[in-house]
């Protein structure tokens, strides 16, 4: 039976363009054993919600499809990649990876707003556990977001937010320099 996934990328390291681009790519770099229960379950032909993340809005920019399973992750071995794993052998490998090929690019972005001002969306496992980078959808969900993809977004809904600015104590106001004598200090005792 087909299953539906969102798999999340940073479009700056490898967005719906670059898989269109290559055609097919394995899906390597994942370091979440949740995420990688969820590789292990996926089946050829799952469907898969493209999402990039860590932009402004994130949300779904478009469409794969899982083309093979059980993919040994190649970026474990490599000491100068960002995803080595000292303790992963040729013989004992720990990450394993799908090889994921390019559908389609949504005429529009769904961003994260839309999907969160869907009622359809409300238990989308993206709105509850943001940081998941392989995630289950349903396949109601899934339908949803394609469709979103293909209407137009209301206006100001997909405007970028702007960043929350951080309260900061007022500095205190340096004090002025005393014309009197500086006092000695004094030892404190262990």
């Amino acid at each position: 039976m087909k299953q539906y996934w969102l798999m999340k990328s940073e479009p700056d390291q490898f967005g719906i363009a670059d898989l269109e681009r290559v055609r097919v790519e394995p899906w390597s770099g994942v370091r979440s054993m949740f995420a990688r229960f969820h590789m292990r379950n996926m089946s050829v032909g799952d469907e898969v919600l493209f999402h990039h993340s860590s932009v402004n809005p994130p949300g779904v920019a478009g469409l794969a499809r899982v083309v093979r399973t059980n993919v040994i992750d190649e970026t474990q071995f490599d000491p100068k990649s960002p995803y080595f794993d000292e303790k992963a052998t040729r013989e004992k490998p720990i990450w394993d990876c799908v090889d994921v090929e390019y559908v389609s690019t949504f005429p529009y972005f769904v961003s994260i707003g839309r999907i969160r001002a869907e009622p359809a969306l409300a238990d989308m496992v993206v709105l509850r556990q943001g940081r998941l980078s392989v995630q289950p959808v349903k396949e109601h969900e899934f339908q949803r977001v394609v469709a979103l993809g293909s209407e137009p977004p209301p206006p100001d809904l997909d405007k970028p937010k702007p960043k929350r600015r951080t309260k900061t104590k007022a500095k205190p106001k340096p004090s002025k320099p005393s014309k009197s004598k500086p006092r000695a200090k004094s030892k404190r005792r262990k």
